[in-house]
C-alpha cells in the first residue's frame, strides 16, 4: 500500500507540471531528455564493450 502511495505521488510530482506547460515547451523538453538518454546509452554502450575486449 505504501508503494502505491508512493508511486502516485513520484507520478503527480513528474506528470504534474507539464500539464501547465505549453505543448511545445514540453515535447521539446521531452526531446532533449530523450537525447541525453539516447547519448548516455550509446556512450555506455560503446564504454562497456571496450573493457570487455
Amino acid at each position: 500500500m505504501i508503494f502505491l502511495v508512493a508511486a502516485f505521488l513520484l507520478l503527480g510530482v513528474l506528470v504534474g507540471p507539464p500539464a501547465h506547460l505549453p505543448p511545445a515547451v514540453t515535447l521539446s523538453a521531452a526531446a532533449g531528455i530523450a537525447a541525453w538518454l539516447l547519448i548516455f546509452t550509446v556512450r555506455e554502450r560503446n564504454r562497456r564493450h571496450r573493457q570487455r575486449s
